[in-house]
């Protein structure tokens, strides 16, 4: 998954306390914490499609050179099944590009994209910008 020209840039974070639900929502504070501080600026989160079926979208930012970046936040205990990273599927990479298409139909001029992973796994939150690409879906 990624691009080799993309810097993926890895940060220590504290460990996840409460019910699964309670670590997910501090590692999506935690994305959008260090996403903020890198310059991005968020514009939706948790972004839904209606009906069933449909995809979600934990941040959409926009990069200070405009991007629309559409992050999926990913928090996994250990690196083992292939981590963090590794467990956003085809078919969930396909519901992130199809909510995508949804949020950006209702824009007027459609800016540049990218699908930006954030991995908070083992004490360490890693993101990878341009971790896939919604050409091929």
């Amino acid at each position: 998954m990624g691009f080799p020209h993309i810097k993926t840039v890895s940060t220590p974070v504290p460990s996840p306390s409460g019910t699964t639900k309670q670590a997910g929502d501090q590692a999506e504070d935690l994305a959008l914490a260090h996403l903020q501080r890198a310059g991005l600026r968020l514009l939706v989160r948790n972004y839904r499609t209606p009906g069933r079926g449909g995809g979600e979208i934990d941040l959409i930012m926009r990069a200070p050179d405009g991007t629309c970046v559409f992050v999926e936040v990913r928090r996994r205990a250990s690196s083992s099944h292939g981590g963090a990273a590794a467990s956003v599927s085809w078919a969930k990479q396909k519901r992130i590009v199809f909510a995508a298409r949804h949020y950006l139909m209702r824009l007027g001029t459609l800016p540049p994209c990218r699908f930006d992973v954030v991995a908070v796994q083992a004490g360490h939150l890693e993101w990878l910008a341009g971790a896939f690409d919604a050409g091929a879906m």
